[in-house]
C-alpha cells in the first residue's frame, strides 16, 4: 500500500473531492484525521472507512479558526503520533461578476480558500519540522491559473495558493517537506451542482476528453503527490482537467 502507516489530515473531508481522497487514502493504508464543519458528514465518511478496516478519526472544525486547526493537529498527533500529509481541500465559492460582488463575498472566499490553507499549514508545520519530513498539498484550480468570468474572488484565492505553494516549496524543501498543489478542471461535486446545466455542457464541449472530471480523478492526483513515488516533485501544480486548458 502506497501510504501504509502514514498519518494524514484532510480538510473538507465530508463530501465531494475530500471524501474521495479520504476513502482512497484509507485503502492505501493511511491513518486519517478528517476535518469538516458538519460533524454528521465526516462521521459518515469515517464510519465507511472503519467498516472497511481502515483508521480514521473525525474532528469538526473550521479552517478559518486557528484554534480549531491547532486543536485538530494536537489530536492528530495524540492519536497517531505524527502527521505525514496535509491535504488542504476545504474550499467554497461565491460567484458574481466583479461589478456585483459584495465585500462579504470577496472576504469569505479569501478567508476560507486561502487563509484557511495558511492556517492549516502553520498548524502542522511544527510537527513536520520536528519529524524532518512531510507533504503538503493544496487544492488550487484552473481558475487560479487562467481566470474565469464571475469568479474574481475564487480565482484570486486559488492563484494565491499557487504562490503560497511555490514559495513554501523553496522554504521547506531543504527541511524534508514537499509542497505541491492540484488544479482541477470542472469536476462533478456539490459545489458544481449550482452551475447551470448549459454552462456545464459548454465545459464538456471545450474539454478534449469530452466529459467533466469525477472526484476520483482528482483523488488519484492527490495520492500520487502524497506518495513516495513523487519524492522528487516539489513546487508543482498538477492540472487535472481533461486537457481543458491546452
Amino acid at each position: 500500500m502506497r501510504l501504509e502507516n502514514k498519518g494524514a489530515i484532510i480538510t473538507g473531508a465530508g463530501s465531494g473531492i475530500g471524501r474521495e481522497v479520504a476513502l482512497l487514502f484509507a485503502k492505501e493504508g493511511a491513518e486519517l484525521v478528517l476535518i469538516g464543519r458538519t460533524k454528521e458528514k465526516i462521521d459518515m465518511v469515517s464510519q465507511e472507512i472503519i467498516k472497511e478496516g481502515g483508521k480514521a478519526i473525525c474532528i469538526p472544525g473550521d479552517v478559518t479558526s486557528r484554534v480549531d486547526m491547532n486543536n485538530a493537529v494536537n489530536e492528530a498527533v495524540s492519536s497517531f503520533g505524527r502527521i505525514d500529509i496535509l491535504i488542504n481541500n476545504a474550499g467554497i465559492n461565491q460567484d458574481a461578476l466583479v461589478s456585483r460582488m459584495t465585500e462579504e463575498q470577496w472576504d469569505k472566499v479569501i478567508k476560507v480558500d486561502l487563509k484557511g490553507s495558511f492556517n492549516c499549514i502553520q498548524a502542522v508545520l511544527g510537527t513536520m519540522l520536528n519529524q524532518g519530513r512531510g507533504v503538503i498539498i493544496s487544492a488550487s484550480s484552473i481558475s487560479g491559473i487562467y481566470g474565469n468570468i464571475g469568479q474574481t474572488n475564487y480565482a484570486a484565492a486559488k492563484a494565491g495558493l499557487i504562490g503560497l505553494t511555490k514559495t513554501l516549496a523553496k522554504e521547506l524543501g531543504k527541511k524534508g517537506i514537499r509542497v505541491n498543489a492540484v488544479a482541477p478542471g470542472f469536476t462533478v461535486t456539490p459545489m458544481t451542482s449550482r452551475v447551470p446545466e448549459k454552462i456545464l455542457e459548454i465545459m464538456k464541449e471545450k474539454t478534449p476528453l469530452h466529459r467533466l472530471g469525477e472526484p476520483g480523478d482528482i483523488a488519484q492526483a492527490y495520492l500520487y503527490l502524497a506518495s513516495d513515488e513523487a519524492r522528487f516533485v516539489n513546487g508543482a501544480v498538477l492540472c487535472v482537467d481533461g486537457g481543458l486548458t491546452i
